[in-house]
């Protein structure tokens, strides 16, 4: 469970509740963003459905808000106008550990 987070320049700081301190970079965040149309979803038959890569300009990088999302994630607000993914809490300790 997270306990604080703090949107620095280029990363975010991430404390969890057992005191555990993890950073993630804003771009690692961006690009491991887990929505449909970033990660693609799935329907019933096995088929994966992703959205055109956009190429991402650096607005697309910076974060001005996030919002916890039930007991399980975080919505972070990006400068472009993108919101869409909900990070679970399991996906950003992987992401942190993957930087």
């Amino acid at each position: 469970m997270v306990d604080d987070i703090v949107i620095l320049e280029k990363e975010i700081a991430i404390k969890w509740k057992n005191k555990e301190a993890l950073f993630v970079k804003l771009k690692d965040l961006r690009i491991s963003c887990p929505c449909a149309w970033c990660s693609g979803e799935g329907d019933v038959f096995g088929n994966k459905y992703v959205g055109k890569k956009k190429q991402l300009k650096d607005m697309a990088f910076g974060l001005f808000k996030f919002e916890r999302v039930g007991l399980y994630g975080i919505r972070f607000y990006w400068k472009d106008g993108h919101r869409d993914g909900i990070y679970t809490f399991e996906h950003l300790k992987k992401i942190s550990k993957n930087a």
